[in-house]
């Protein structure tokens, strides 16, 4: 196999696999985020509730982690330095 034929796959499977990890993260987000509005009102709307509050960013927590391997994907596609720069700024946040 040649290196063209290989960087070609690559490309491909990336493409594919970068929005369905984006996906998921979104997911991830809206049921952690209605889960967490149920625990809200069952719990009487009290906001001092720390468990629902850990719940939540253990949820937030994930979907970013989902994001971030996105992300990281994306750098094996990156042409310009531009790219590069809008990457590396999503990474520090």
């Amino acid at each position: 196999m040649s290196a063209e034929f290989l960087d070609f796959i690559l490309e491909v499977v990336i493409s594919y696999l970068v929005p369905i990890l984006e996906l998921i993260g979104v997911f991830i987000v809206a049921y952690g985020t209605i889960k967490s509005f149920i625990k809200f009102i069952r719990s009487g709307l009290n906001s001092d509730d720390t468990r629902v509050k850990i719940d939540l960013a253990e949820t937030l927590a994930l979907s970013l982690e989902f994001k971030m391997a996105a992300e990281i994907l994306k750098t094996v596609l990156v042409r310009d330095l531009n790219e590069l720069v809008v990457l590396g700024a999503v990474v520090l946040l």
